[in-house]
């Protein structure tokens, strides 16, 4: 019978390969997820350039003439038009005061109604081929 230690030497040894491939597999994959990053970086930032040369030049050429010369679909230079304009700087609200402020710090009031819900009531019961036959019978034999 093997001793624990040889036991655990084993477990390591049988495990050696699938723990370097495991550990491969995460660097290629850390690797790839940093490169991906960087490079949807860069696209931002070209395509935040391309709103603002967009945006400069709308004066001069509009985009269904840009879409002919470049045969860059509109839709695409509509995009990069609207990544490239400012976005307005939302407005703080004011500090609540007045008739909304005391309404506002008043629990709302609840009132508890209960609803009945009618018992639905059984169908008839569906007459059977056998009670039409006996009915039919005790009719004829009258």
């Amino acid at each position: 019978m093997p001793t624990s230690e040889e036991i655990e030497r084993r477990v390591a040894e049988a495990d050696a390969p699938r723990s370097v491939r495991r550990s491969a597999a995460a660097q290629r994959i850390g690797d790839l997820a940093t490169r991906r990053a960087e490079i949807v970086a860069q696209l931002n930032d070209v395509e935040r350039q391309l709103g603002e040369v967009l945006s400069e030049s709308s004066d001069v050429i509009d985009i269904d003439e840009l879409a002919q010369f470049t045969e860059v679909p509109a839709t695409d230079l509509a995009r990069w038009l609207d990544t490239g304009k400012p976005v307005p700087a939302k407005r703080k609200k004011p500090a609540n005061s007045g008739s909304r402020a005391k309404k506002a710090a008043q629990p709302p009031k609840t009132t508890t109604t209960t609803k009945t819900v009618p018992t639905p009531r059984p169908l008839p019961a569906a007459p059977t081929p056998a009670a039409d036959t006996l009915a039919a019978t005790s009719s004829a034999a009258q």
